[in-house]
């Protein structure tokens, strides 16, 4: 099975149904208590928020702005919390040459120059991220960084991972 057919059978929103937030450009209308935590989880006022399509839902109007997270409406523009970046990449699939992956909140890509593997410095160590779109960023999984790693190849030292015709180094 695929990560398309995986996704649409989660009910999760296909990537080009997504709102056009980047053409909203309402006042800013302050913080709401949303917080998304290191994993990818999403917290309202402290309690986590359980429904997978209220998450897809705030996920599908969340934008970055400067070093901002905010939540945008054509109305309204109010900034949550973000403990690391906002999306996991939670699976991952080999195509030939192709690494397709899919985010914990259904948004499907293939690493390539459109969505290019990068690695940001956590607590000093280099982990893989990818940009999801317009600045927002996701961190691999435990379960999708290790199969990166089973994919991987040893370089001079170094590992990386060919997708698209492109190879990325992941440590």
């Amino acid at each position: 099975m695929s990560l398309q057919d995986l996704s649409v059978l989660a009910g999760m929103v296909p990537n080009d149904s997504r709102p056009p937030v980047e053409l909203w450009h309402p006042e800013h209308c302050g913080d709401i208590d949303i917080r998304i935590d290191r994993r990818g989880d999403w917290y309202h006022e402290g309690g986590l928020i359980g429904r997978p399509a209220l998450v897809r839902l705030f996920a599908s109007i969340l934008r970055k702005d400067g070093e901002d997270y905010v939540l945008v409406t054509p109305a309204e523009k109010m900034r949550i919390q973000v403990e690391d970046l906002p999306f996991q990449i939670v699976l991952l699939e080999r195509d030939g040459d192709a690494i397709h992956a899919i985010t914990n909140v259904g948004d499907t890509l293939t690493l390539g120059l459109k969505h290019p593997l990068q690695l940001s410095e956590v607590g000093g160590q280099p982990l893989p991220c990818v940009e999801i779109r317009a600045g927002l960023m996701a961190r691999f999984g435990r379960n999708a960084y290790y199969q990166l790693v089973d994919w991987a190849e040893e370089r001079a030292g170094r590992y990386w991972v060919t997708s698209a015709g492109q190879s990325f180094e992941i440590g």
